[in-house]
């Protein structure tokens, strides 16, 4: 249900481009849009202080709201917002009206509740697998979250979406069999062995050895075809010298 906490005050406003945006941000309002039941859209300004105060409230933006505009208030909820990148100021917000009477589909939290008895005495680790779950429901039924009592999970188990807790007419459209948590063991990092570090160590500074070895016999080979090739020239200058001489 809404409060007074939850009441948001919206001025029309001109749907313009940027540059309006942008001087509606310098008076301290917001550009914002209202839609849905039915009604036309409109163009509207709000506090972005109200709205950043319901979305970090426990219901966050499945908060009911109230809406004044022009004399008369509506019910609605926040459906989308967008913040400036860099300082993260609200910078635009989607409002969409709700009917009471009638039933919505969405997306709640799951809170977990208590310790597993895996972890707290078999030196588990609790993973956290879904986080969200979807449900159909009043809008005055909508909680702030679904509860997981995880307490007496010990390791090798889990609490699947159809072990949940429905509370008041709230149906769950997540599928049944989906796994929320379960205890897994720690993964540990076996350390290598003297004997294992050793041999790698041998097998590293075999590597370079052989390569100096092959790179030697190479220059070897090229030092030899060198000095054959001066060799022969030797014979052939003298060769050449002698027969001047005649």
């Amino acid at each position: 249900m809404s409060t007074a906490a939850n009441l948001v005050e919206a001025k029309p406003r001109e749907a313009g481009d940027k540059n309006a945006a942008r001087r509606l941000r310098r008076t301290g309002s917001i550009p914002a849009v209202l839609y849905g039941a039915g009604s036309q859209p409109r163009a509207i300004a709000v506090d972005p202080k109200q709205i950043t105060k319901i979305l970090h409230s426990e219901s966050g933006h499945n908060t009911i709201i109230d809406v004044s505009l022009d004399g008369e208030q509506a019910k609605a909820m926040i459906v989308d917002w967008q913040n400036e990148p860099i300082k993260g100021h609200l910078l635009h917000v989607d409002l969409k009206r709700i009917a009471m009477d009638k039933a919505l589909q969405i997306s709640v939290p799951i809170q977990l509740k208590g310790e597993a008895v895996g972890v707290r005495t078999q030196g588990g680790l609790l993973d956290f697998v879904l986080r969200e779950i979807e449900i159909e429901c009043l809008p005055g039924d909508i909680p702030s979250y679904i509860e997981c009592d995880v307490s007496e999970l010990v390791f090798g188990q889990g609490v699947r979406v159809a072990d949940l807790a429905r509370p008041g007419n709230i149906k769950f459209l997540t599928e049944a069999n989906l796994l929320v948590a379960h205890v897994v063991a720690i993964k540990e990092e076996v350390a290598p062995t003297v004997e294992a570090a050793t041999e790698e160590a041998a097998a590293g500074t075999a590597e370079p050895e052989v390569i100096k070895k092959g790179k030697g016999e190479g220059e070897g080979e090229e030092k030899e075809a060198k000095e054959g090739k001066e060799s022969k020239e030797g014979k052939k200058e003298g060769k050449k010298e002698a027969k001047e001489k005649k």
